[in-house]
């Protein structure tokens, strides 16, 4: 039986505390299961975001997507996870990612290590979580228990084994840093190299024997759509998409979950497909797509 969709809304701005209330609300109104707040300079900063949203809101799960790691001391973060998780009755889901973009690290002062190193201190934040979060003497104490549902996000063998081991929701890329290009710069791969990817890290969960989320069921594998694109003529749309993703051909592109194109009912056959094919069940979107992709939820929430 196939996994039942869920579908994010990744929020990136904030004008005024009404504003965001607003927002949130209307959010949930259009039927996003997840409001979720990333972790970039310039953007809200997550933790009070995600608290505010939740008292605004009712049904949706409240996620961070994700905290770069490198800007975090693991023991407070767990004391800021704890008290959010406390704040919003439960409902926090905790994304959690190396970090990519130098040029924060550069403007915050903190060093920017290489992909070794900022994985490493990944590897280590995730332990302390697990160790701090699970301990009965750790104040603030959080709602869920052990811990808030953990979402890890990346596309390297490194990260996707420790996904593999201890995510209950793995969030792929499926983009890489190009050569040549600057720091931060993100390239689609192609579909075929994505389900490599999701074989990799399928592989890896068999060899860790742990196949299954904490709350029992399969690992749930999220996907960031970075576009949704309403047209009546969808491979049009790919040819003016194609300078974006060079290495790919128009097939490619059609088939790629990164691209929702088409009009409602195309789109629901399109995650239909994206789930059978690579198993994604959890889809986020941008904010600025967050209207256009109203009516797929409509069409699929449930599906």
């Amino acid at each position: 039986m196939a996994r039942p969709f869920r579908f994010g809304v990744n929020l990136l701005t904030l004008e005024s505390a009404e504003a965001w209330r607003g927002k949130c609300r209307h959010a949930e109104q259009l039927g996003y299961d997840v409001l979720l707040v990333p972790d970039h300079l310039g953007n809200p900063a997550p933790f009070p975001a995600l608290a505010t949203a939740a008292e605004a809101t009712e049904r949706p799960r409240l996620g961070t997507f994700v905290l770069n790691a490198g800007f975090w001391n693991p023991a407070l973060l767990a004391r800021e996870v704890a008290t959010c998780d406390a704040l919003t009755d439960g409902r926090l889901e905790l994304g959690l990612g190396a970090g990519y973009v130098k040029a924060e690290h550069d403007s915050a002062g903190l060093p920017f290590g290489s992909p070794r190193e900022r994985v490493d201190h990944l590897v280590h934040t995730v332990a302390e979580l697990e160790r701090l979060l699970s301990d009965s003497e750790h104040r603030p104490r959080s709602t869920q228990s052990p811990r808030p549902p953990l979402l890890l996000g990346g596309n390297g063998d490194r990260l996707l084994r420790l996904a593999a081991r201890h995510a209950d929701i793995a969030a792929f890329t499926g983009a890489v840093q190009p050569a040549g290009k600057p720091q931060g710069t993100l390239q689609l791969i192609s579909p075929e190299a994505l389900e490599g990817r999701i074989g990799a890290f399928r592989r890896f969960a068999a060899e860790a024997g742990r196949t299954k989320g904490s709350d029992g069921t399969g690992i749930e594998l999220n996907y960031l759509i970075q576009m949704v694109g309403p047209t009546d003529d969808r491979r049009t749309k790919a040819r003016e998409l194609a300078p974006y993703a060079p290495d790919l051909t128009e097939d490619q592109l059609l088939e790629h979950p990164a691209l929702l194109l088409g009009d409602a009912k195309e789109m629901a056959e399109q995650l239909r497909a994206h789930r059978e094919r690579f198993g994604f069940s959890y889809f986020t979107v941008l904010e600025h797509n967050m209207e256009a992709f109203a009516p797929v939820i409509e069409e699929l929430h449930g599906g």
